[in-house]
């Protein structure tokens, strides 16, 4: 199984690329918040003389490991995501599918945006990604949830493997009995999964990095083994690390060096990737 990584613009990158190559397009595009993306990682060690207080009281000494950052501004932000999107819905194979994830800010602007490049009969779901987690806003209710739309090709024609979608929980077992409660319920439109918390073993320390839960959802539902899944924002590389444990090829883009970084340093040991523009033994 052969993998491509690759450093620069992506909209040059996907152009190159042969038309219906491609399954399965997820992206996480800059949400346009206007702000300064930014994590700062550090390592926390037991101290009596440390400078914070961890549980049952017990100190820790902390140590900045570094700072992770980047822009999230666009004048014209549409016009900045239509080109890329032009190429996505060429790259697409007959039966494949996008999955854009966005939040509020743009949502609305994204949609009529997909409409008019997919066409409207394409929407197939508006997925929410709700989540309980930071802080809480005193003006107006705390936003706590992203947007994912998803859009196939062909309406008629798309892979959605509903039997192999991993059940949850009911949230009132009760209601319905032990034999399904004990089974549990496929997913609906409104997906609850907690953003990755700074002590997961996941954690790459990468601003806005996703939980890998939602992309093995979605890769698992919407392409098959050996399939190919591209995401030309791909930030932390939360979909290459998706695609390795359900073994399907990947093709990540990413303009960002800390982000080619972080790739790096993730899929530490995987021989059958191949790095474009950028040497990962640099890090």
């Amino acid at each position: 199984m052969h993998h491509q990584v690759y450093f620069g613009d992506n909209l040059p990158i996907l152009r190159a690329l042969p038309s219906e190559s491609v399954h399965l397009i997820y992206i996480d595009p800059p949400f346009n918040t206007g702000r300064v993306q930014s994590r700062v990682r550090i390592k926390t060690e037991r101290s009596e003389n440390g400078d914070r207080t961890g549980f049952a009281g017990q100190r820790y000494e902390t140590t900045r490991l570094g700072r992770q950052a980047y822009a999230d501004n666009f004048d014209d932000y549409l016009a900045f995501l239509e080109p890329r999107l032009l190429e996505a819905h060429r790259l697409l194979k007959p039966n494949g599918s996008l999955f854009f994830h966005i939040d509020y800010r743009e949502v609305h602007y994204c949609k009529v945006l997909l409409d008019n490049i997919f066409g409207r009969d394409r929407f197939i779901n508006e997925i929410i990604w709700a989540y309980d987690f930071g802080g809480r806003s005193r003006k107006k209710w705390a936003a706590k949830h992203d947007n994912i739309l998803w859009y196939a090709r062909d309406p008629d024609h798309y892979t959605f493997n509903r039997d192999q979608i991993a059940r949850v929980p009911y949230m009132a077992p009760a209601l319905v009995g032990p034999e399904k409660a004990a089974r549990g319920k496929l997913p609906t439109d409104t997906w609850w999964q907690t953003i990755v918390a700074t002590n997961s073993k996941e954690k790459t320390g990468y601003p806005t990095q996703k939980p890998l839960a939602i992309l093995r959802r979605i890769i698992t539902a919407h392409s098959n083994p050996g399939e190919i899944v591209l995401d030309f924002f791909a930030g932390s590389g939360t979909t290459g690390a998706a695609c390795l444990e359900l073994e399907r090829r990947f093709i990540l883009v990413d303009d960002n060096p800390q982000a080619l970084q972080v790739m790096a340093q993730r899929f530490t040991g995987i021989d059958d990737i191949e790095w474009i523009g950028y040497d990962p033994l640099a890090v």
